[in-house]
């Protein structure tokens, strides 16, 4: 008896001396590369959300330039989580070929079953999200249907590709998997690139910013326009009038020019507001950027509409809606 059990403390510990053990490099490794790949998918699945909703824009939402949002910081990830992964996995797959006994280390298991885990979870919570919704009647959109396809085709590739690696496939297939690689590089690429064609490029939403501060800028000088009026009972011959010292207000400037913006009076409470602007109001609302909408005109929709180049917008204040202001 104590001769069988010397051998099983034998067996046991020459299987603990010969067992692969995890150095820092190791550690290290994979600690980066899950961590790189968790955040890019997070990322992308973030960035391609950021698409569907500026396409399927819901009515009820307020939106701003999709840039101000986190659709830059998205890319900025993407850009550079992705390859660090790849680099990382790349070292990661050189040492194993070296030592295959590399691929028996705790640290690379525990990431794979984690990632195999997260990735499963998060199948079967896609899952049932889509089907809570539907048993609760609700209107499932076509812009909710693509959310849940998102995230299941990016957690399922993932959970098939980690169940692979943890079979040892890649690592017996090599050129696949740098093949795997170069395509998922090509898919950020292109989901990236994808959003310039969408949404329009940084410039362009800049442009489009501006525009949107002209308009703004020219309410607040309608309304200092109509105040005045209430006031003094007479319209102010420059926009110079309004400038005023106590309250701090002064007539705003082009903000990409800082030319003044022209004002005309026509006649009587008749006066004319002009800026020169980079776009089309109609297609800066075909990218979802807000506009600022005098709610006080009878006609909302075409109130501070614009073309490109210099356009200009007649008022006429009514006294009735308006009245003077008397002391």
């Amino acid at each position: 008896m104590l001769s069988v059990l010397a051998g099983k403390h034998f067996i046991l510990y020459f299987m603990e001396q010969t067992r692969p053990r995890t150095t820092p490099k190791d550690f290290f490794l994979w600690a980066g590369a899950m961590v790189a790949l968790y955040s890019s998918v997070v990322a992308f699945i973030t960035l391609l959300f950021s698409y569907i909703n500026y396409v399927f824009a819901d009515t009820l939402s307020y939106y701003s330039n999709p840039y101000d949002s986190g659709m830059s910081y998205q890319m900025a990830s993407l850009i550079v989580l992705v390859p660090l992964f790849l680099v990382l996995m790349r070292l990661i797959r050189k040492d194993i070929a070296k030592d295959p006994s590399r691929a028996e280390i705790w640290v690379r298991r525990w990431a794979l079953f984690l990632t195999l885990f997260v990735a499963g979870a998060t199948m079967a919570v896609d899952l049932i999200v889509l089907l809570t919704t539907f048993f609760q009647g609700e209107d499932i959109t076509v812009r909710f249907l693509l959310k849940v396809a998102v995230v299941l085709l990016v957690a399922g590739a993932g959970f098939l590709h980690f169940l692979a690696d943890l079979k040892g496939y890649w690592l017996a297939n090599a050129d696949r998997a740098r093949m795997v690689g170069y395509g998922a590089g090509v898919l950020v690429l292109i989901s990236i690139a994808a959003g310039f064609f969408i949404i329009g490029t940084p410039w362009d939403a800049r442009q489009y910013r501006l525009d949107e501060q002209r308009v703004s800028d020219l309410q607040n000088i309608q309304w200092q326009i109509v105040s005045y009026w209430q006031q003094k009972q007479k319209m102010p011959v420059a926009l110079a009038e309004l400038n005023d010292s106590i309250s701090g207000w002064r007539a705003p400037v082009d903000p990409e020019t800082a030319a003044a913006y022209e004002y005309k009076v026509k006649s009587g409470t008749t006066f004319e507001l002009c800026a020169t602007f980079k776009n089309d109001r109609q297609l800066a609302s075909q990218t979802n950027i807000t506009r600022p909408v005098d709610v006080y005109s009878k006609d909302l929709s075409d109130n501070w509409d614009h073309a490109a180049g210099r356009v200009c917008f007649e008022r006429t204040i009514d006294p009735e809606r308006y009245p003077p202001i008397t002391k």
